[in-house]
Order: structure tokens, then sequence, then C-alpha cells
């Protein structure tokens, strides 16, 4: 069964920086794909990026250029590099994985992100 830890969510400055990791637990990590989602109050969970296990991302248009995902197999961590960041960004980060069956998908207990202005 995967297990996923967030960390690294805080409160900072519109235009600052913060770097999110998710650390999973497991032996299958380098074959699943990863993702970044955010729910900020009052709206539906959205996707932010995605990464393959051959290290394909992809982003959502409001991230585009703002946001890195990136992983280290070895770690069996995943990273949301997120700068210039706006208050339109404030919301919970959640790290999700993807596996084949019997893994399935999985969510992490997710970190808050704030943005000031």
């Amino acid at each position: 069964q995967v297990q996923l830890v967030e960390s690294g969510g805080g409160l900072v400055q519109a235009g600052g920086s913060l770097r999110l990791s998710c650390v999973a637990s497991g032996s299958i990590f380098s074959i699943m794909t990863m993702g970044w989602y955010r729910q900020a109050p009052g709206k539906q969970r959205e996707l932010v990026a995605t990464i393959t296990s051959g290290a394909t991302t992809n982003y959502a248009d409001s991230v585009k250029g703002r946001f890195t995902i990136s992983r280290d197999n070895v770690k069996k961590t995943v990273y949301l590099q997120m700068r210039s960041l706006k208050p339109d960004d404030t919301a919970v980060y959640y790290c999700k994985s993807q596996a084949p069956p019997p893994s399935g998908n999985t969510w992490g207990q997710g970190t808050q992100v704030t943005v000031s202005s």
C-alpha cells in the first residue's frame, strides 16, 4: 500500500517562492505517475501538475512558467517548485500517486499554501 506525506507549505508574500515535497512509501514509486492538485476554499480540487514515470510533465495553464514539477526516484519524492506566487495560488495542495492495480490511486493529507498580497 502506498502512503504519501507532503511538506513544505506555509505563508509567503506575493511574488515569493515555495517548494513542496511529497515522499512516498513502498517499492513502486518509479513506475507511478505523480501529481500535485490543489483545492481553494469553496472550490473544487483542480490539477496543478503531473509527471509520469518517464518524466513527461503536464501543467495547468494557470501555473505554466511559474511552477515546476520534478521527481527523484531514489528518494521516492516528487517536488513542486512554485515561483512568482499569487494570492490566487492560496489552497491546500495535495499529492497524488497513480499506480496499476492493486495499488490504484492514493492521496496525501495535503499541505496549506497561503499567499498574502
